[in-house]
C-alpha cells in the first residue's frame, strides 16, 4: 500500500469521530465565509478530504504533462508558420491577427492548465492556454485545510506538504515582463476582466499577494481602459505596462467598445499581456486534434509522439469525409461519429465552463444527431471518451455530512511549461464544474512520509 493509500484510509477512519467531523464541518464552512471562498452563491468546497498523492505519484504526473505541454510548444512553432495548418483553427481575421503579433516573450502562455482524468490512464482532454482559474482560490483552501480538525489529527501520523502554485503566476508574469522590454520599469499590474463575476474574489486574492510583493495592482473592465500617447491608463488615470489577462479573448473582441484601448496598446507593444493574444493559438479545442491526428506525427520528437499516444484521446474536427483513427481509414467521420454515440464527446472549439460540451453517453440517439448536425454549422471537435474515476467523498450538506460517490479530475498548472501544482475538482454530474451538481474544489497535498 502506497503511503497515499494509507493516509486516506487513515483520514477515513478519523471521520468515524461525529466530534471531530462536526468541528471540521463548521470549520470548514466557516473559513471560507471568512475568506469569501465562494463562486457566486456556491462555497467552493464541500467536501471533506482532499486529495493525496505521493511524491512519485506526482511526479508521473508532472512529466506526462510536461511532455504534452513540449509537443504543445513545437505545435505553435509550427501554427506561427504554417498558414495552412493554421486554418484548421478556425480563428477569425481580428484573432489570428493579434495571434501573429510577437508578444515580447516566449513563451505565450507563461500559465496554463491541462485538464486531465486520472483513470487506468492519464487522458488530457482540454488545454487551457488563456486564463487558467483556481490558482489563488486552491491556496486559500489549502491554508484551511492545513488546519482543519482532521488534518490536524492526520498531521500527527504523516508528514504532509500542500500543494500550491499562486506565487508562481506572479514570478512568470515579472520574468515575461522583463523579456517583453519592462526591466528598467517598475511593473504596475491591471487584472483584466468583466465586472461582477464569479472569479472576482481569486482576483481580490491575487491583488492582496501582488501587492504584498510589492507589485502595484488594480482589477479593471476593459472598457475602464484608455490608450493614448503611448501609454494605457485604467481607473484614476493610473499607468499600466502589465495587463494579467482574464478576460478571454472571445468574448473580449465580441464587445464592440471594450477591447480597441487594450487591443491597440497591444498591438503598438506598449503594454505587457500575460496571458498573451498567441496563446487563442492552442487555447481552441482543435490543438489536441492537431496532437493526436497521425497526419501531423512529423511536428513531434518521437518522445512526444509516444507521450501524444499515451495521454491524448483521439480528436478530430467535426466534418464531413474520410478520416483515420489508429491507423484505420474511416470512411466518411459524420457516420462514424454518429454510429459511436456511447464513447464520443462533442465540444464547441472555443468555448468554457463546459458550455456547449455534449457527453453522448448522456442522451439518446435522436439527441445526439442533432447535435452532430449543428457541429457542422459550426465550429467543432469530437474526441473520444476517457475513463472518468468515480470516488466516495465525505460532503458537507446543510448541516449534515453524507457520503457521495463523485467523479474526479486533476489539472495540473504549468509555468513556463513546468508542473508546479493542481487543481482538482469533484463533481456528482458528469461534467466536472464546480457549479454542476455536488460540484467542489478540493486542495491537494503530497503524503513525504510518517512522522
Amino acid at each position: 500500500m502506497n503511503q497515499a493509500v494509507a493516509a486516506r484510509e487513515a483520514f477515513d477512519r478519523l471521520l468515524e469521530d461525529d466530534s471531530l467531523l462536526a468541528e471540521s464541518r463548521d470549520f470548514l464552512q466557516q473559513g471560507q465565509h471568512e475568506r469569501g471562498l465562494y463562486f457566486g452563491s456556491h462555497p467552493l468546497c464541500v467536501a471533506l478530504r482532499p486529495e493525496f498523492l505521493t511524491n512519485e505519484q506526482y511526479r508521473q504526473a508532472s512529466r506526462a504533462a510536461q511532455s504534452i505541454w513540449g509537443a504543445l510548444d513545437r505545435l505553435e512553432r509550427s501554427l506561427l508558420t504554417d498558414q495552412a495548418l493554421r486554418d484548421e483553427l478556425d480563428m477569425d481575421p481580428m484573432e489570428e491577427r493579434l495571434a501573429l503579433v510577437d508578444p515580447g516573450y516566449h513563451p505565450s502562455s507563461p500559465g496554463s492548465r491541462l485538464d486531465s482524468f486520472v483513470a487506468d490512464r492519464i487522458g488530457y482532454v482540454e488545454y487551457n492556454a488563456e486564463s487558467p482559474a483556481g490558482m489563488a482560490y486552491g491556496e486559500e483552501l489549502s491554508r484551511i485545510f492545513w488546519e482543519l480538525p482532521l488534518m490536524q489529527e492526520l498531521r500527527m501520523t504523516y508528514r504532509l506538504r500542500p500543494l500550491v502554485c499562486r506565487d508562481r503566476q506572479l514570478q512568470v508574469m515579472l520574468r515575461a515582463f522583463r523579456a517583453w522590454g519592462g526591466g528598467g520599469q517598475a511593473p504596475v499590474v491591471a487584472i483584466v476582466d468583466w465586472p461582477n463575476l464569479p472569479t472576482l474574489r481569486e482576483f481580490e486574492l491575487f491583488r492582496d499577494s501582488f501587492e504584498r510583493q510589492g507589485v502595484k495592482t488594480i482589477i479593471c473592465e476593459p472598457a475602464e481602459l484608455e490608450y493614448s500617447k503611448g501609454v494605457l491608463r485604467g481607473p484614476d488615470g493610473i499607468a499600466i505596462n502589465l495587463v494579467y489577462r482574464r478576460v478571454l479573448e472571445s468574448e473580449l473582441l465580441a464587445r464592440e467598445g471594450s477591447w480597441e484601448q487594450l487591443c491597440a496598446a497591444y498591438l503598438d507593444h506598449k503594454v505587457c499581456l500575460v496571458n498573451s493574444f498567441r496563446a487563442k493559438l492552442l487555447h481552441k479545442k482543435m490543438s489536441l486534434a492537431l496532437l493526436s491526428d497521425e497526419r501531423y506525427a512529423r511536428l513531434y520528437t518521437p518522445s512526444q509522439r509516444t507521450a501524444i499516444q499515451a495521454h491524448i484521446p483521439w480528436t478530430r474536427k467535426v466534418r464531413p469525409g474520410p478520416s483515420s483513427r489508429d491507423g484505420r481509414v474511416i470512411p466518411d467521420l459524420v457516420e462514424y461519429v454518429a454510429a459511436h454515440r456511447s464513447a464520443m464527446v462533442l465540444k464547441p472549439n472555443d468555448e468554457y465552463g463546459g458550455k456547449g460540451v455534449v457527453l453522448g453517453w448522456t442522451v439518446d440517439q435522436s439527441e445526439w444527431e442533432q447535435t452532430v448536425a449543428v457541429a457542422l454549422t459550426q465550429s467543432y471537435v469530437v474526441q473520444a471518451a476517457v475513463g472518468v474515476p468515480r470516488d466516495s467523498y465525505p460532503v458537507v450538506v446543510g448541516k449534515e455530512v453524507e457520503t457521495l460517490t463523485l467523479s474526479r479530475d486533476m489539472d495540473p498548472y504549468l509555468f513556463e511549461g513546468k508542473v508546479g501544482g493542481l487543481l482538482v475538482r469533484l463533481s456528482s454530474a458528469a461534467l466536472l464544474n464546480v457549479t454542476a451538481g455536488a460540484g467542489s474544489v478540493i486542495p491537494a497535498f503530497l503524503v513525504e512520509g510518517e512522522m
